[in-house]
């Protein structure tokens, strides 16, 4: 446990990051690796820092020495250095010391600043550009008095007496195209929910000697550019399989810490005891577990730094993980509901079970299910056994929603004078007008923790994919998109009959074959 009576400072390391080329005894980099002041040109834009009078930050001076790391022939050792870290940490801060050290010092042919809107570009370039006009030591550099910069609609650069040149561009299809880019930023790489504007910038970034440094606080499955670079990075870091000029400075919390978690917000806000209050953040993280959903979405990514599947979860994550209690439903096989759902493409269907427990929470169980073309076919062949062996109590379906398919099968046919279907002793339910107190208690069970369930890998997947569609006032899980959500309205179906099923009477039965779940093997 954190001890909060102690001076609490954010980490200069970070969670993740790829390791140095190069191996020996620790050098002044002070983390512990061997880069020196002939490996790295960190500790020149570090010394830099200092004579400008704006000196880096810890974790800002471990970002420069292991991303401005070199090769043996004096070239970037990165190609590409993903910086990630939580918003209000200062990540911009670096590159404008380092845009001013590239442009004024090292005579970098071209720069290019990128962000989502330009604006965001502009007052990073406003920011450098501020930052050099304070500097005395850069006064014979841009001839002071005399016009180095543009700023018009359209046009946005300044320059040095050299012809080292720093422009901005939004990100989008055509910012860095045309362009020959000797150094790029990047910022807010989350915000690139398909590859239009990487492959505009990227590939701009041509010279032998071009590096480009991507910054951004965690994503969402959305941030598909800053995902596949990601986990390209930590596979590097894991197998050392990849690209070795990929580096990843990864400043997050990890995916399963509590929000309030002191070590793990430590470890994600670097800048805390720099001026970032470790009180605020503690603050925010009440809030945002007390609130869930997209409060609870928005402060992992912002302030976690840590990526999340989705900010509109319809399921609380961390609820969910908190429901987790391994055990079966064998002694309360009595009281059994069970409920089938299929996705909208037929190719997945789940069979689920659920019941009231002693304690009165509701156990719930995902107990078959079905993949490929054949999927809806299936579930009508094998059903009728499932229910002979479970012997639920109520098998409900969504007759609104894909389970329409196999109505013919599903359907309670005994007034039409059919026989053999549903057995004796089992009630067919239609959950109709319902669905979004079916929907919208499942999550109420999930927060309040009175739902216990297994961890099933692929109920968990789609627990984890499941966001909310508004209907009316209420809502239901939406079915849109490619994630399937048939194992979420299986269980949100079993869990709500069973909790409006009579109480029991008598003690329940003793079963001695179980599957995993405690259910009748197959």
């Amino acid at each position: 446990m954190t001890d909060l009576a102690r001076p609490l400072i954010g980490s200069t390391t970070p969670r993740l990051w790829t390791p140095p080329l190069v191996t020996g005894p620790p050098g002044p980099c002070g983390c512990g690796c061997a880069l020196t002041p002939e490996t790295s040109e960190g500790f020149e834009l570090a010394a830099f820092a200092v004579e400008i009078g704006h000196p880096l930050l810890p974790f800002q001076r471990f970002s420069a020495i292991h991303g401005l790391e070199l090769l043996p022939d004096g070239r970037p050792r990165f190609r590409i250095v993903l910086l990630l870290i939580s918003r209000q940490n200062g990540k911009t801060t670096l590159p404008k010391v380092m845009c001013a050290w590239w442009q004024f010092r090292k005579g970098v042919p071209l720069i290019l600043g990128t962000s989502t809107q330009l604006s965001y570009a502009k007052e990073a370039w406003q920011a450098t550009l501020r930052l050099v006009a304070a500097t005395r030591a850069f006064d014979d550099l841009h001839e002071p008095g005399r016009k180095w910069y543009r700023r018009t609609n359209g046009e946005t650069e300044s320059w040095s007496i050299a012809g080292a040149r720093y422009k901005i561009a939004a990100s989008n299809a055509e910012g860095g195209r045309s362009l020959t880019i000797d150094r790029g930023i990047a910022d807010e790489l989350r915000q690139h929910h398909t590859y239009e504007a990487w492959e505009a910038f990227e590939p701009a970034c041509s010279p032998e000697d071009a590096q480009i440094w991507c910054l951004s606080n965690a994503g969402s499955d959305k941030s598909v550019v800053l995902n596949d670079l990601q986990d390209a990075a930590r596979e590097f870091i894991e197998t050392g399989v990849g690209d070795p000029r990929l580096g990843l400075i990864e400043y997050s919390a990890p995916e399963d810490a509590d929000p309030e978690d002191v070590d793990a917000l430590l470890q994600a806000n670097p800048r805390v005891g720099y001026g970032l209050d470790l009180e605020v953040l503690l603050a925010a993280a009440a809030r945002a577990k007390r609130l869930g959903g997209k409060a609870l979405a928005g402060f992992q990514t912002e302030r976690m730094c840590i990526r999340v599947r989705l900010m509109n979860p319809a399921i609380d994550p961390i609820a969910w993980r908190g429901c987790k209690d391994v055990g079966d439903l064998a002694d309360v096989r009595s009281r059994l509901a069970a409920c089938i759902d299929l996705s909208p493409d037929g190719t997945h269907a789940t069979l689920a079970a659920a019941a009231v427990l002693e304690d009165g929470r509701v156990r719930a169980e995902t107990v078959a299910e079905w993949t490929g073309p054949a999927a809806a076919s299936q579930l009508e062949r094998d059903l009728p056994g499932w229910v002979e062996k479970l012997k639920p109590k109520v098998l409900g379906w969504f007759p609104q929603g894909p389970a329409a398919a196999v109505a013919a099968k599903v359907a309670d046919r005994r007034k039409d004078g059919a026989r053999g279907w549903p057995p004796r002793g089992v009630k067919v339910a239609e959950i109709r007008g319902e669905t979004t107190a079916v929907c919208m208690g499942l999550a109420k069970e999930v927060k309040a923790r009175t739902l216990a369930h297994s961890g099933q890998a692929m109920l968990d997947a789609q627990v984890a994919g499941a966001e909310p569609l508004k209907r009316g006032d209420g809502w239901v899980f939406t079915r849109a998109g490619d994630k399937p959500v048939d194992a979420v309205y299986a269980v949100a179906g079993a869990a709500h009959l069973a909790r409006t099923l009579p109480k029991p009477v008598g003690k329940p039965r003793v079963i001695v074959g179980r599957n995993r779940s405690g259910l009748a093997k197959d």
